[in-house]
């Protein structure tokens, strides 16, 4: 159908040419570039993240990129609202680039509207769990949730707490609200998607290469920048990759190389698992090398 609105999904693993495909397909076209990433969202952290930089933010129209405290935790439901506003805001087409595959579910077939969940009860669960084994943990949520525990194939503590929390927060299990009616937010659109997909080996290689650069770039003085702020070590910006093994460098417990080495690593490990979920989860969407 003519005259449809054009959003165009580019997802792919970290270090796959996302961002500057984006980047020159908004300057080709016009539009609004949307974070798609859930550890771009948060401010502090730009070079950590591999966030677009203020040049290339200044060369196109970029949205949702360190928007959110780096002391905040940001959900998924909180994204969606989020991008939802752009949406509404804006004109002409726009490009949902990241890394999170979660995102881009939520975007195309909407997210269960579960209430925030306060930080204390999320910690009182974790406390609770922390010395159960997964059986353990399985068996005290088939007592409060047993539709969500039949839906884990195996006894994921964040998926678990996040159920737990729920239950104790709403009085209603997370299954009921996942359960509700959703809707995404591109009806209205026409749609284009894709998965950047690499090379295996040439992704390491960028990979390696990258966190090396980050690391004389400012990295430090982001991770810096973070412990001035005494910020919770389980908030979710205090685990992004190369957070904790620059901070341990700083600690003098790391070696510059020991350290760049592990970041590189849990990268190249993440960039793993990201494809994973990929092929598992977007398994239609067009594969594109780069």
């Amino acid at each position: 159908m003519t005259g449809r609105r054009r959003a165009v999904l580019i997802a792919g693993p970290t270090a796959s040419g996302k961002s500057a495909l984006a980047l020159a397909m908004a300057e080709q076209e016009g539009g609004v570039i949307v974070n798609t990433d859930a550890m771009q969202v948060y401010d502090t952290v730009r070079v950590v993240t591999a966030r677009p930089s203020e040049a290339e933010e200044a060369r196109a129209d970029h949205r949702l990129y360190g928007t959110v405290p780096a002391s905040s935790r940001f959900s998924t439901g909180q994204w969606l609202s989020a991008a939802k506003a752009v949406i509404e805001a804006s004109e002409g087409p726009l490009f949902f680039v990241g890394g999170t595959g979660l995102y881009f579910d939520a975007l195309q077939n909407g997210f269960a509207d579960v209430p925030e969940i306060s930080a204390d009860i999320t910690l009182e669960v974790q406390q609770e769990i922390q010395d159960l084994d997964g059986a353990q943990r399985l068996a005290l949520l088939q007592r409060e949730d047993p539709l969500t525990a039949a839906r884990l194939k195996v006894a994921d503590p964040q998926r678990l707490i996040r159920a737990l929390a729920v239950k104790r927060a709403t009085g209603r299990t997370l299954s009921s609200f996942q359960d509700e009616p959703q809707a995404g937010l591109l009806g209205d659109f026409a749609v284009e998607r894709m998965v950047l997909d690499p090379d295996r080996d040439v992704l390491r290689g960028r990979i390696a290469t990258r966190f090396a650069a980050m690391f004389e770039s400012g990295a430090v003085a982001e991770v810096e920048a973070l412990r001035a702020q005494q910020l919770d070590p389980s908030l979710p910006v205090m685990k992004a990759i190369g957070v904790p093994e620059i901070s341990a460098w700083l600690d003098g417990t790391m070696g510059e190389g020991e350290a760049i080495r592990l970041a590189t690593i849990a990268t190249q490990q993440y960039a793993k698992r990201q494809r994973t979920w990929f092929r598992n989860r977007m398994g239609d969407w067009p594969r594109r090398v780069v």
